[in-house]
């Protein structure tokens, strides 16, 4: 049986355009061309789709896709791998629910008293997210002043201090998502509110002009690790996070 180009874009969700470029540079190619020039693709050409799929979810460009595919011996025991990081991505993912439910309902608990909520155990704050050494080192590459400057204020701070810090960061990311979720333009002077205590929250530990604050809004949705702990809050808040840093510096720092 062998399913049109059409039918395969329906049941998969992929585009036909990204299935032709798929087909372009040898990824999946069709069984066979029709006389009408269609593609159509059989039983075999699904299952392989499904494994570019797969692995695309996990992050995996296209030319490491077709490394695997091409290196591949035995489908049951790729698809065995895919099913086991599957697992540890559901698990991560789980565990980065209860932190953020965590944190919110602690939050929420300390409204009535108009204060933030003690977090006994700030750690919690970032169970479940993943840390990107690949920023850290672009950061201390184009900015090592900046970068040792920071460096030597977290190690002058008491656990107290990085307490509370933790604390109001968390804080700030669920109110700027808050904002996003409603719909607010990132120019409105509630959101700008939001973006100036972030950068005098940086400024505590290095001082970035226009160029070098719209940079770090940047790195937030460039680095896939940085994005994604923004995404998970709420998809899409690196980009808002970043949109509103740059309305912020134009009107602000330069």
């Amino acid at each position: 049986m062998a399913w049109s180009i059409s039918d395969v874009a329906r049941m998969s969700g992929v585009t036909s355009r990204t299935l032709r470029h798929y087909d372009e540079v040898g990824l999946l190619p069709p069984a066979w061309i029709g006389s009408n020039g269609h593609r159509y693709y059989e039983e075999a050409d699904l299952l392989r789709l499904q494994q570019i799929l797969l692995m695309r979810e996990l992050d995996l460009g296209l030319r490491e896709v077709q490394a695997v595919l091409d290196s591949q011996v035995d489908q049951v025991t790729v698809l065995r791998e895919h099913h086991r990081r599957l697992l540890r991505e559901r698990d991560r993912l789980e565990t980065l629910v209860r932190t953020v439910g965590r944190t919110i309902a602690e939050l929420e608990e300390g409204k009535d008293n108009n204060d933030m909520a003690k977090i006994n155990r700030p750690e919690n704050l970032f169970e479940g997210f993943e840390h990107s050494p690949a920023a850290e080192a672009e950061v201390r590459e184009r900015w090592p002043k900046a970068w040792e400057q920071s460096r030597q204020a977290i190690e002058t701070m008491t656990a107290e201090d990085q307490e509370q810090w933790q604390r109001e960061v968390t804080a700030q990311m669920i109110r700027i998502a808050e904002f996003m979720v409603a719909g607010t333009p990132v120019a409105d002077p509630a959101v700008q509110a939001e973006v100036d205590a972030h950068y005098q929250g940086v400024c505590r530990f290095w001082t970035p002009n226009a160029a070098a604050y719209k940079g770090l809004g940047q790195t937030y949705v460039d680095d896939p690790q940085f994005r994604a702990n923004y995404d998970k809050i709420a998809d899409g808040l690196a980009v808002y996070q970043r949109d509103a840093m740059v309305l912020y510096a134009d009107a602000r720092l330069s």
